[in-house]
């Protein structure tokens, strides 16, 4: 990577974890928290469905690609107005998009909106950059997001195939780690009324729980009413979890400090998890 698509100034956090385990919604509450603490805030989607920033936004806005291809790819023809869109609390928010499905590579996506944010300089006043990246880490393209982060979180529920690409997950930046500044900052447990399970896995590997957010239902309809849940009235229950994502945000911005975790193999999260 050429020195000048590093990202400086700004803390950066690259958002990862099981496809469907709630990333763009711990990303976008995330963002949220940092923004209530007086930080500005960007938040890039890299994901093809370019859904991340939909609760912030309100809509499902246009990708960073797509408004490429628009103008040939003569991105001195693009102003900011054409690919950030403002959210939710002055979250600025970007879709990177992705390559027509069985072509190109995620990670040249990811690359050219770093590179498109740069030029137009808006990341030089920015304090927060989180990259919410789909799915699990099963190629090269989707790991480029670690290129330009400080820390990596992990999302994860209390349950085996989420703690296996978590595993997967923590291999891969053991890997970006010899060549990036990189590191692991730890878990995020979603969903789950116990972290059990994921606790082994921490005692197992050098992990570490940076926050709890149960399995309430208005979580789920948050996404249903295009609604952060800093937006929404739920009681004494979302009260605690908008605290809780408050209490993550100032953890992560006084600074976590980088995990040397080891991943397991396969057989060995089998025999630790209880699967014969």
């Amino acid at each position: 990577m050429d020195l000048p698509m590093e990202i400086d100034g700004a803390k950066v956090f690259a958002v990862y974890g099981k496809g469907g385990i709630g990333k763009s919604t711990t990303s976008s509450n995330l963002s949220v928290a940092f923004s209530k603490l007086g930080k500005r805030v960007v938040q890039i989607g890299c994901d093809p469905k370019h859904d991340s920033t939909f609760t912030l936004t309100k809509r499902l806005v246009p990708t960073v690609i797509d408004t490429l291809q628009g103008v040939r790819f003569h991105s001195e023809e693009l102003t900011l107005d054409d690919f950030v869109y403002e959210g939710y609390n002055g979250v600025l928010c970007v879709e990177a998009g992705g390559p027509p499905a069985g072509t190109g590579c995620g990670g040249y996506v990811v690359g050219q909106t770093v590179k498109l944010l740069k030029e137009h300089h808006l990341l030089e006043d920015t304090d927060v950059v989180i990259f919410d990246v789909l799915g699990d880490v099963v190629c090269g393209g989707f790991a480029a997001p670690l290129q330009h982060a400080d820390r990596a979180l992990v999302v994860a529920a209390n349950d085996f195939d989420s703690i296996f690409a978590m595993n997967r997950i923590v291999a891969a930046i053991q890997a970006k780690a010899k060549n990036y500044d990189v590191r692991l900052g730890g878990v995020i447990a979603n969903r789950s009324a116990d972290t059990d399970q994921i606790e082994r896995f921490n005692a197992a590997t050098g992990m570490k729980t940076l926050a709890h957010l149960p399995d309430l239902d208005v979580i789920r309809r948050s996404r249903l009413t295009k609604a952060t849940l800093f937006e929404m009235d739920g009681g004494p229950e979302l009260e605690a979890v908008q605290a809780e994502y408050l209490r993550l945000a100032a953890t992560l911005w006084a600074g976590v400090e980088p995990l040397d975790a080891k991943s397991l193999k396969d057989r060995e999260i089998f025999d630790l998890l209880g699967f014969d």
